[in-house]
């Protein structure tokens, strides 16, 4: 059957987005021992360069007449499937987000190789088909075999507060209840993490216990390990990922789980001159992939923008007791 130009790429799409659940079904599956991961650079490189590749060489050449056209061609159907996903619940606007970037290039790429084949009209071209969409099933095995390798992170964050330091302090050990008017985090919040509502130390001293209660029901278990008071303050933090609800983080991303977790935090206050303190906090975290170079990225944003929005709160709070 000879299609015409516009039925052809429709079929390309079709095609490359069947593809893409495919290959996404078998890197969620449960078997072969874990073998297939989609916490794995090749998932993250491979599926989108099979379907950028497939998507361009199963159009007719006048529809890729540019590299321009080329690159952007495969970008419907990574949308497409981001969308499946998300409407089934397959995986999390997070996630999503997070990878969409690298997809989209790699998906880009893909699609100009394919495009440089297919006009050089090889007869190797559908050859080159197979050896992409087969790649990322014998790379899995390989990048199983070399494990993730565990990297420990800081997020520091400052910021200044014209108040005295007895007031900020107060205010640090006791965040009382923040409600939405007062969460600036606008990055979190469009990812739809947890928004932090409040923590309260029971003992102002090293052995301390907080709870750090988030909505959509995340608490992490505080323990001072290091307190002096009116200048700083370190503590372990600790959640359990069964006790997180499902709904509340995609898995991928759970704090305590497999791939991310905070390990602690610390508060430092410094009296700049009577009325004017600046009040850090920064914390540790850990990441456990194979692609910590580009989660530990996202992950130090993240951090960083829950801790700004958590010390702004902390300064009005303080300024307006001042005034």
């Amino acid at each position: 059957m000879n299609l015409g130009r516009n039925q052809q790429y429709i079929v390309a799409i079709a095609v490359a987005v069947f593809v893409s659940l495919i290959i996404h079904h078998i890197f969620t599956g449960d078997g072969l021992g874990g073998l297939f991961a989609v916490m794995s650079v090749t998932f993250l490189i491979g599926l989108p360069y099979a379907v950028g590749y497939l998507t361009v060489y199963l159009c007719k050449t006048e529809t890729i007449e540019s590299s321009v056209k080329a690159f952007f061609i495969p970008f419907v159907p990574m949308f497409i499937f981001f969308l499946i996903t998300l409407f089934f619940n397959l995986e999390g606007i997070a996630c999503w987000i997070m990878i969409m970037p690298i997809f989209l290039i790699v998906a880009g790429l893909g699609g100009i190789t394919a495009r440089y084949f297919k006009l050089k009209k090889r007869d190797k071209t559908k050859n080159f088909v197979y050896i992409v969409l087969l790649l990322p099933f014998f790379m899995a095995p390989i990048e199983k075999a070399i494990g993730a390798i565990p990297g420990n992170y800081k997020a520091y964050t400052e910021i200044d507060i014209n108040a005295g330091n007895t007031s900020i302090w107060r205010n640090v050990t006791r965040v009382r209840a923040m409600d939405k008017k007062q969460d600036s985090a606008i990055f979190t919040r469009s990812l739809g993490f947890p928004r932090p509502i409040s923590a309260e130390l029971d003992t102002e001293a090293v052995g301390g216990k907080r709870k750090a209660i988030f909505d959509k029901g995340l608490v992490f278990d505080e323990t001072v390990t290091q307190y002096t008071d009116l200048r700083s303050m370190t503590f372990t933090i600790h959640a359990n990922p069964y006790d997180i609800p499902s709904t509340t983080m995609d898995k991928h991303i759970v704090v305590g789980g497999q791939f991310f977790d905070v390990l602690n935090g610390t508060y430092e206050l410094e009296q700049i001159d009577p009325g004017h303190c600046k009040l850090r906090l920064y914390s540790n975290f850990k990441l456990n992939t194979t692609f910590n170079f580009y989660a530990g990225l996202w992950a130090t944003w993240i951090m960083k923008d829950i801790q700004q929005n958590i010390l702004k709160v902390i300064k009005e709070r303080s300024e307006a007791r001042q005034g």
